[in-house]
């Protein structure tokens, strides 16, 4: 199964660390690069939108000086997610920035990208697109995206329902091409799994959080090495979407995480600009179910270090051929 060429031979594990509201920033994007995964962000973590062009230039400044000082070493590019809805009243802008700096990998989620896969294709750039079910999966094949990201149950923020074994074995049925899987993947084991199971990639969101460089209060990345699987709550109400919350953020804010009212999704709102999303994302806390893996709260390299560890260690108990040696060779 392929790789897209934009990521072949800078990768120290096939994983891409996936966009998250208020959480990923340049610091948090920068490091995961540096240490060999694709770093994210959404473009609608910049505010106002003129900081986009900002950020766009200090990752692209930084990534490229490291790369020219450390030849050796895998650096993964970089990508930006872009909301495809009527409420992101910023994509238009937001994509022109990202044209300009030729953003190597745009994430597109919600609503099919016809307006940007040829923007992205005009410069040499990949759009990949998350999808949780096959309806939405064709859709976005029609578009002309190049990858698809299978977000499955367990996934944090927002996910769906479907089992990784039933969307992975579905989509590849009719599409060969590169196959993101998200879903409670939070160790080297599971990245494997994902390989395992006819995805590429591997979409890593939540133990991302708990590192030292991302952008979230510490109460926030103390509750993810304090809870559990069963600390999960799948609900609509905050974003008009269905997405996995942690139950004692929920409590927190005053709610009742067993007995939460299903939204109005017709008055769905993404960030473009709308104080109510703000707030219940800064207060309502997003993760998945993976959190039960989580015991600590390190930097970025050391993390992907140990991630590449427990990933050729898996590798090597199965007998593989090439355990031990980096991605980035393959």
């Amino acid at each position: 199964m392929p790789i897209p060429a934009v990521l072949q031979g800078r990768l120290s594990l096939p994983v891409i660390a996936s966009p998250m509201f208020i959480v990923s920033g340049p610091e948090l994007v920068i490091a995961q690069c540096k240490a060999g995964v694709v770093g994210s962000f959404p473009a609608l973590n910049a505010r106002p939108a003129e900081m986009l062009e900002q950020w766009l230039q200090r990752v692209t400044t930084e990534l490229d000086d490291y790369r020219a000082k450390h030849p050796e070493k895998p650096v993964a590019p970089f990508a930006v997610n872009q909301i495809v809805h009527h409420t992101n009243d910023r994509l238009q802008h937001d994509l022109e920035v990202c044209v300009k700096y030729k953003v190597p990998i745009i994430i597109t989620s919600l609503r099919a990208p016809n307006e940007v896969v040829d923007a992205v294709h005009s410069y040499g750039g990949i759009v990949l697109h998350d999808v949780i079910n096959i309806r939405h999966a064709r859709k976005a094949l029609e578009a002309g995206v190049d990858g698809l990201i299978l977000v499955c149950a367990g996934a944090g923020g927002h996910a769906g329902t479907l089992s990784p074994f039933a969307l992975v074995s579905e989509v590849r049925r009719f599409f060969s091409g590169p196959l993101v899987l998200s879903g409670a993947i939070a160790n080297g084991r599971s990245i494997l799994a994902a390989q395992a199971m006819g995805a590429d990639l591997a979409y890593m969101g939540t133990r991302f959080i708990a590192t030292q460089e991302a952008n979230a209060v510490p109460e926030y990345k103390q509750m993810l090495v304090d809870t559990a699987a069963s600390d999960i709550v799948y609900s609509s109400l905050f974003t008009g979407v269905h997405g996995n919350y942690l139950k004692p953020s929920i409590a927190k804010a005053g709610l009742d995480p067993d007995n939460l009212p299903e939204a109005d999704k017709s008055k769905m709102s993404f960030g473009s600009g709308g104080s109510s999303k703000s707030k219940a994302w800064r207060d309502i806390w997003g993760a998945g179910q993976g959190v039960g893996s989580i015991d600590d709260i390190p930097s970025v390299a050391d993390l992907v270090a140990r991630l590449k560890r427990e990933y050729d260690a898996a590798r090597a108990e199965l007998g593989l051929a090439g355990a031990g040696t980096s991605i980035a060779a393959e």
